[in-house]
């Protein structure tokens, strides 16, 4: 394989290559910590990379496919984990001085799912501190960089992820998100992200806000993702909020086309203010994907901003954490998180009860939309990429990260899958995603309605870092 990088590939083209010999997962492996070693130093993906253990885990993979036994289809695929994520052997710091510098002695179910399908671990990958927020810095490792432009966040909470997924630092990604934070930083950075419904992607420990949060796939392409869920979307009893029936295959209809498909097309869900170039990009990728068989449908799908709702929540969760800890720990928090946990202290139970009501309408309208139509698809974010170590984009006038990222928490608020798929860029050469989302375990059909924007418009992704002299 001496005319081809072996770092620049897929999983599906791994897969067929360490089928027929021509490659291994050695040498992929080998290829994709040759990458991290050329890019992490510029965009600060990687937190924690484990090197031998991955070339260690790459040989009994090699030897399983010499034999003709592999565990799965992912046998030998190099992957990351989100520092959020217990992976056996690796530490879990969370993006927290708060956190133990201890090796984990346990998987967490995407860990030990993606383990006995014989995936390469190869490090984990940078987030905010307990990604309480959408950028991707902390006090433990820094900011992480996007590779597009690193003066620029990636986004975040898993920022680290979706920077290694646009330069190919590993090939599967895995992510969390409760607010968006696989989806922002999918948008931010160019690659593919999808938060499945909720429940159907296990997690323990949980989350600290659990009936929020989500864990799914970062990655190149949708087929890739559908093999990592294959993997990752299973039942686990350890997450008393998992739920049973998944599809046997997640990417079992990629290859159909989008006749049939009704898609509500939304440019701001009623309330946002979108970024003229993004709104531009988001029509032009509608009208691509009328051209490609769906009808689209310009509606207003009826709610007002959920904003209040998903603060009052998401507050009260770090409230929880904060409460939980001593006051030398409270003090090495980042304090934009302590600033979310004391406004939450002067609300009451009443104003909680009230913000789970609301949540329980807007479930309800959405779910009552997607009777009428079988997606809706909106921008994914409202902004571009801005600088590093900060929470808003500069002289915005925005108080926090939600404001910026509108479209995404509805869909966690209502646990329906939802994906950010990239569609152009900005005339500045910066990434834009669209935002497509279904009715409750509707993920086959999302999957599919991605794939095929993402064949007939394929992506372009940074061969390197790119670092533009500062101003």
């Amino acid at each position: 394989m001496s005319d081809t990088d072996l770092g620049t590939l897929d999983a599906q083209t791994l897969n067929q290559l360490f089928e027929s010999r021509k490659a291994s997962p050695l040498e992929a492996t080998r290829a994709a910590l040759g990458r991290i070693d050329r890019f992490n130093e510029a965009v600060n993906a990687y937190v924690y990379v484990d090197a031998e253990g991955a070339e260690e885990a790459a040989k009994a993979s090699t030897r399983r496919w010499q034999q003709g036994k592999p565990l799965s289809p992912i046998d030998g695929i190099p992957v990351s984990m989100k520092d959020l994520t217990e992976v056996a052997g690796m530490p879990c710091r969370a993006g927290s001085l708060t956190s133990s510098t201890a090796l984990c002695d346990t998987d967490a179910p995407p860990a030990r799912l993606l383990r006995e399908a014989g995936a390469i671990f190869l490090g984990k990958t940078n987030t905010p501190e307990f990604g309480w927020k959408a950028v991707t810095d902390n006090r433990v490792f820094g900011a992480t960089c996007n590779p597009w432009d690193t003066r620029l966040t990636p986004g975040g909470s898993s920022g680290g992820a979706a920077a290694a997924a646009a330069l190919n630092m590993g090939v599967l990604h895995q992510g969390g998100d409760s607010g968006g934070s696989i989806r922002i930083p999918a948008a931010f950075t160019g690659v593919f992200g999808f938060k499945p419904t909720f429940g159907w992607t296990p997690q323990w420990p949980p989350a600290q806000e659990p009936t929020l949060s989500h864990l799914g796939p970062l990655t190149r392409s949708v087929r890739d993702a559908a093999s990592m869920l294959n993997v990752m979307g299973r039942y686990d009893y350890r997450d008393p909020y998992a739920t049973r029936g998944q599809p046997d295959c997640w990417g079992s209809d990629l290859n159909k086309s989008l006749e049939g498909l009704r898609i509500g097309y939304s440019a701001d869900l009623g309330y946002a203010n979108v970024d003229p170039q993004i709104a531009s990009q988001v029509k032009e990728a509608a009208h691509k994907m009328q051209a490609l068989g769906a009808e689209i449908v310009e509606v207003d799908p009826d709610f007002t901003s959920p904003l209040d709702t998903f603060r009052k929540i998401w507050f009260t969760a770090s409230l929880a954490q904060w409460q939980q800890m001593d006051q030398e720990k409270r003090d090495q928090l980042d304090p934009g998180m302590v600033a979310n946990a004391r406004e939450a202290e002067t609300w009451s139970a009443l104003d909680l009860f009230h913000a789970l009501s609301d949540r329980a309408e807007l479930t309800r309208r959405l779910e009552h939309f997607n009777q009428q139509y079988h997606l809706i698809m909106t921008p994914a974010v409202a902004v571009m990429p801005f600088d590093i170590n900060r929470e808003v984009p500069p002289g915005s006038g925005m108080r926090d990260w939600e404001e910026w990222a509108p479209f995404s928490y509805p869909f966690n608020l209502s646990q329906q899958p939802s994906a950010s798929v990239p569609c152009g860029f900005t005339d500045r050469g910066l990434p834009v995603g669209f935002q497509l989302s279904g009715g409750k375990f509707d993920d086959v059909r999302v999957l599919r309605a991605c794939h095929a924007f993402m064949e007939a418009h394929p992506p372009r992704f940074p061969s390197v870092p790119n670092l533009p002299q500062n101003a």
